[in-house]
C-alpha cells in the first residue's frame, strides 16, 4: 500500500464501537482488504495525529443475498480494532 488514504477507508460507527470507545479507548476502523496491521498503525497515527498501542484485524465475509432466484454476494471486506494509547483521544463526530 502506498496511499495512506488507500488504507483507512471508513470508520466504523455502531453500538459496539462506542461501547468499545467508552471502556478500553479503541476505535473501530473499516480498512483495506491488503493492509497489514503495520500499515494500519502508521496511518492511522499520521491522518490522526494520535499514538497507537496495538491493532487487531478481522476479515469479514461478505452476506449472501438474494432476490427471487437471483443469488449474489455482498464484497469481503476487514476491520481493524484500534487501541490507543492512554491520554489519546480519537472522535470522528466531534463536529456534531
Amino acid at each position: 500500500m502506498k496511499n495512506l488514504y488507500d488504507i483507512i477507508i471508513s470508520p466504523l460507527l455502531t453500538e459496539k464501537g462506542d461501547k468499545l470507545k467508552e471502556k478500553d479507548n479503541k476505535v473501530l476502523i473499516k480498512v483495506a482488504k491488503g493492509a497489514n496491521k503495520i500499515e494500519i498503525k502508521k496511518a492511522v497515527e499520521e491522518i490522526f495525529k494520535v499514538k497507537v498501542d496495538c491493532v487487531r484485524t478481522i476479515n469479514c465475509k461478505g452476506k449472501k443475498k438474494r432476490l427471487g432466484k437471483f443469488e449474489g454476494k455482498r464484497p469481503d471486506w476487514k476491520k481493524a480494532i484500534v487501541t490507543l494509547k492512554k491520554g489519546e483521544k480519537l472522535d470522528f463526530i466531534e463536529g456534531l
